[in-house]
């Protein structure tokens, strides 16, 4: 059987240690700020990037992996005649996704499997880990890709949002409406469904007081989720924040673990700071 790698763009958001752990290799896209473009995770921070949008009061944009990262991470893999099974943040939301598969057609490999994984940051990551799991237990690259595209839908990936200033300025909304609701304290919380984003809930007051409401609302459904593992995935959050979901999750008694991970420079920059989700894989019926 050949050797499978599992490859990610830079979106999936897992930490450095679980892509150390899981032998992963991540691609990372790109962040263009004064028309200068910077390798997520790589040459730019989060910090860095929210910096930058405050002074120049916009969004950067971002673009899919450069054809030379793509080279270098993806070419040493096709020489060896290796599979690889590719995983890309919605095709809703980039043209990641496509460019891998033209990539594959360019270079006429057809050991190339890319998984659209209809979601974002570590609703990426836990499909990542899953197929990394699967290629440990000696799946084929055919079974990785069917059973992980089989379960796509079943991951559950929502974040409460801080301030709605940087979707504002990414277009995701109006500036009226983040202004409304920056002064009125609410904090929204942001789904994804069959790979696009929508709101949900909107939560008002303290972003602790928030935060508290948002976890004690999903708790029916965290008690339907696959026990293996959660994940709070946060922007840059306090970390008294953090410890409080994390808290309210372990107090369940029902994860056999809790994953912490700040999310990458993508993610964070349509987003902002302060942002913390709660993503999970539901049980199949």
């Amino acid at each position: 059987m050949k050797k499978i790698r599992i490859v990610a763009d830079s979106t999936c958001d897992l930490d450095p240690a679980l892509i150390q752990q899981y032998n992963i290799s991540i691609v990372p896209l790109c962040i263009v700020m004064d028309e200068k473009s910077y390798y997520d995770g790589e040459e730019v921070t989060p910090d860095e990037i929210y910096a930058w949008a405050d002074q120049n009061k916009t969004t950067p944009k971002t673009a899919a992996a450069s054809y030379e990262k793509l080279s270098q991470i993806l070419d040493p893999m096709m020489e060896a005649e290796e599979d690889i099974i590719f995983f890309s943040i919605s095709s809703h939301m980039s043209s990641s996704c496509n460019s891998i598969r033209l990539y594959g057609e360019q270079k006429e490999y057809d050991r190339l499997f890319v998984i659209d994984s209809l979601n974002l940051s570590t609703g990426i990551g836990l499909q990542v880990l899953r197929a990394a799991e699967l290629a440990a237990e000696g799946k084929s690259a055919e079974e990785i890709v069917e059973e992980i595209n089989a379960a796509r839908l079943l991951v559950r990936a929502s974040f409460v949002v801080d301030t709605l200033t940087y979707l504002a300025r990414g277009g995701r909304c109006t500036a009226v409406t983040a202004l409304m609701a920056n002064t009125l304290k609410l904090h929204p919380m942001i789904v994804v469904k069959e790979g696009s984003m929508g709101v949900s809930k909107k939560y008002r007051g303290k972003m602790s007081v928030s935060l508290s409401s948002y976890v004690t609302d999903m708790i029916p459904s965290l008690l339907a989720a696959d026990t293996k593992r959660v994940f709070i995935t946060h922007s840059g959050c306090d970390a008294e924040l953090i410890e409080q979901v994390r808290v309210m999750l372990a107090e369940l008694n029902y994860f056999d673990e809790i994953l912490i991970t700040r999310a990458g420079g993508v993610i964070s920059s349509h987003c902002g700071p302060n942002t913390l989700g709660v993503l999970y894989y539901q049980k199949a019926e």
